[in-house]
């Protein structure tokens, strides 16, 4: 048991740099989910599932995302603790809020029905996609702890050796796909490009993230 406490909030080799690779990574995150959120063309399975649970009861969107993480966070203290850290706290506990302050403004700054025009919804599809998930590999590959989320994949992954982790975590995306439509959520075009390719595509951001951190030169920690 004493083993496993020096695995919470490790601070790896490069510390402040892994961190503002976190910070930056959930901040971007949360600006890509809340123009994803606002286009209503579906957002990333987690979200989605979120929204379901956001359409049942009278609380914020970020809240109700710390909740559904809080359930997961159960099973990843269970079973490997070594994925909870700065990370884990930066994105369970901030990355809903933190859509819900750039929708704020979005609301604020914005003409109403902005995001509802053909021509922005189309638009920006892609470039919101592409911020969120550059955000996600970003303060995954910071080596800090994951969501629990984004942890159980790889915990399932590391018990089951043979299968690969891209189809794990693509059904797990399908999973909380399903669940967030069953609740009542609306998915669209982003909910399922994002269900299929999002495992894939920050595997390979987080490789060149990671000879990003390698080649840096030594820092005191």
């Amino acid at each position: 048991m004493e083993q496993e406490k020096k695995k919470w909030f490790a601070r790896p080799p490069k510390f402040k740099t892994r961190m503002i690779m976190m910070i930056v990574g959930v901040i971007l995150q949360g600006f890509g989910l809340s123009m994803l959120r606002q286009l209503n063309m579906g957002t990333d399975p987690c979200s989605l599932l979120t929204q379901g649970v956001e359409s049942h009861v009278p609380l914020s969107f970020g809240t109700c995302q710390l909740l559904c993480h809080l359930v997961t966070f159960v099973f990843v203290l269970r079973f490997d603790v070594s994925y909870i850290g700065f990370g884990t706290i930066g994105n369970m506990v901030c990355l809903g809020y933190i859509s819900d302050f750039f929708s704020w403004i979005w609301r604020l700054v914005l003409p109403e029905g902005f995001f509802s025009r053909t021509a922005v919804m189309w638009g920006l599809l892609l470039p919101a996609l592409a911020v969120f998930i550059v955000g996600a590999a970003t303060y995954m590959c910071a080596g800090l702890g994951s969501s629990p989320y984004d942890a159980l994949p790889f915990i399932i992954s590391d018990r089951f050796k043979k299968i690969p982790f891209k189809p794990i975590r693509m059904g797990w995306d399908i999973a909380f796909t399903i669940g967030g439509i069953l609740l009542g959520a609306r998915a669209g075009i982003v909910t399922f490009g994002v269900a299929f390719f999002l495992g894939p595509v920050i595997s390979f951001l987080q490789k060149k993230l990671q000879i990003l951190l390698r080649t840096e030169s030594p820092e005191a920690v």
